[in-house]
């Protein structure tokens, strides 16, 4: 690395980190995507200008101050090309299914781990104040304790959480290395508004359609044994925002609620919202996953934050969204590719 490059990034990390206020600018990888658009809305309702990085045309009019640019992060060219000047960097670009990394493992990585190198290594020339990476806390694996800290171990078992994984690696690496900011939230169970029903395979955005729908609702795992920390997609942006703002550059951050729901009771509460209840339907022979999944927040609340979202309330949003009769989720739980006969 050349000494000019060396200088900007030492200059980079050892600044303060700019407030997302009006006149600021950022980069969001994968701003079109579910949790992107999401981010997108909020940075640009506070006046920042942002640039977003994405290989998929904008899905509608894009709101003021906000640009597309088209890159492909597999392709180390083009992301260079791509990249503006900016404040901070939210990378949430990648693959998100865990499903589609077992049909397709090096489409996965490559996509995960070699796109966050690639995006990395291209910000070393233009460093941002931040660089936020969106990892997910499937890299911690099945839990050893409950909830779980961000020092717990980390033990992946699907491809998905291995690329997941690798990119934090890289993200640690350049900061300890070159100074690259970088700080990474490990994201939960998403929710909310906005979800592909293809590809979304988080339980209450599938829950909800197959009961607006009026069908029994589908699920893997044992009902009470299996439960998650449900974090709404406004509060995952609040915590994305937070520690862009206030994390401490080579830090991770669990980005979740804290609170512990179970598939039983994630049914209850879908019922009690929408007025009739809900006919659950576990394939408990399934169990791969039927552990507590709940994030211990304590790190990310001492920067200050809260989150706001209840359950009930962000499933009834949900379900007036969506209306009575939306597309049925078809993206399935798959852990283990079929073995050939």
């Amino acid at each position: 690395m050349s000494s000019t490059v060396s200088s900007a990034v030492s200059s980079a990390v050892s600044s303060t980190p700019a407030p997302l206020r009006p006149g600021a600018r950022a980069i969001v990888t994968g701003g079109f995507g579910f949790v992107g658009s999401h981010l997108v809305g909020a940075l640009a309702a506070r006046g920042v200008a942002v640039t977003v990085l994405d290989v998929c045309p904008p899905p509608a009019a894009l709101p003021d101050g906000v640009e597309h640019r088209i890159a492909d992060l597999r392709d180390p060219q083009a992301v260079r090309a791509a990249l503006a000047p900016a404040d901070v960097v939210f990378h949430l670009a990648g693959n998100a299914s865990g499903t589609l990394s077992v049909d397709r493992p090096r489409f996965d990585f490559e996509t995960n781990a070699e796109g966050t190198f690639n995006l990395c290594e291209a910000l070393l020339e233009l460093p941002p104040r931040r660089f936020v990476y969106l990892s997910s806390a499937m890299v911690y694996g099945r839990p050893e304790s409950t909830p779980m800290p961000e020092d717990h171990p980390l033990r992946p078992f699907l491809p998905y959480a291995a690329s997941k994984l690798a990119g934090e690696h890289v993200a640690q690496s350049m900061f300890e290395s070159f100074g690259l900011p970088a700080v990474i939230g490990r994201a939960f169970t998403i929710y909310g508004p906005g979800e592909d029903p293809r590809r979304a395979g988080g339980e209450v955005s599938q829950f909800v359609r197959w009961h607006l729908n009026g069908r029994p609702i589908p699920a893997v795992g044992d009902a009470e044994r299996k439960t998650r920390d449900f974090a709404h997609v406004d509060d995952l942006v609040e915590g994305l925002l937070t520690i862009a703002e206030r994390g401490t550059p080579g830090e991770v951050y669990n980005l979740g609620t804290g609170s512990e729901t179970s598939l039983r009771e994630l049914a209850d509460v879908i019922g009690a919202v929408t007025g009739r209840p809900a006919d659950l339907r576990c394939d408990d022979e399934v169990l791969d996953d039927s552990y507590r999944h709940v994030a211990d927040i304590d790190k990310l609340r001492a920067l200050g934050y809260r989150p706001r979202v209840s359950l009930e309330a962000g499933v009834a949003a949900l379900a007036a969204a969506l209306g009575e009769h939306p597309e049925l989720p078809s993206m399935p739980a798959v852990f283990h590719r079929p073995t050939a006969a």
